[in-house]
């Protein structure tokens, strides 16, 4: 089993709670509140200034050129597709402007923002690869399932999924599982254990986020 296989096995509880949340599954079916997705899609815009720093980073930390490339292209979407869906979804679900730019933040927000700035600044690639790889992997799981279900659904539900499922999202978590694999396999055993402790936290600040929302 690799690496990043028994760290996901190491909180599976958590993930399975994340991956098949109620929240993902009605959006899929079209049928969660529109009040909710309202308030994920403003707390989730927050993360996208800290995920490119984290991101930047991981690309400077990384070991060589060739492990480098796919990060920065990924962010080239982040920039792009990703913060255009938003901005739609915005306009379309009338979302508003103080919400757009300056939402109070949910606890699990703030403490997954945390978590990326700590991963960021430890500078330690193993940690922030861990960060990223959950942030990418977790959405890869829920979205990938429902993928059929996108044609008959308005398209900040439809977009959604399909921004996270698909051969080019597969192979940037296959990426970062990769990454994530060598970094730890590279690792002294306190170091291991440090990545692992980045790997969990932030599988259970991605439950807990659905949770908020959700609320």
């Amino acid at each position: 089993m690799r690496v990043s296989e028994q760290l996901k096995q190491s909180c599976i509880n958590n993930w399975s709670a994340a991956t098949t949340h109620p929240f993902c599954l009605e959006l899929a079916d079209g049928n969660l509140p529109l009040a909710k997705m309202r308030v994920y899609l403003a707390q989730d815009y927050t993360f996208i200034d800290n995920f490119v720093r984290l991101a930047a980073s991981a690309i400077h930390h990384a070991p060589s050129l060739p492990d480098r490339l796919p990060l920065a292209h990924f962010l080239g979407n982040i920039a792009g597709p990703e913060n255009t869906y938003f901005q739609r979804s915005f306009d379309m679900l009338e979302v508003e402007q103080s919400q757009r730019v300056s939402p109070a933040l949910l606890k699990p927000t703030s403490d997954f923002q945390a978590l990326m700035l700590k991963a960021a600044n430890s500078g330690e690639y193993g940690n922030m690869v861990a960060v990223l790889c959950v942030a990418e992997w977790v959405y890869l799981s829920w979205a990938e399932p429902v993928v059929d279900c996108v044609a008959s659904l308005p398209f900040y539900f439809g977009e959604w999924i399909t921004l996270h499922s698909g051969e080019y999202f597969e192979s940037v978590v296959e990426y970062l599982r990769t990454q994530l694999d060598t970094a730890y396999l590279a690792a002294d055993v306190s170091q291991q254990a440090t990545i692992q402790a980045y790997f969990q936290q932030a599988v259970l600040l991605e439950k807990q986020f659905f949770d908020a929302c959700y609320a």
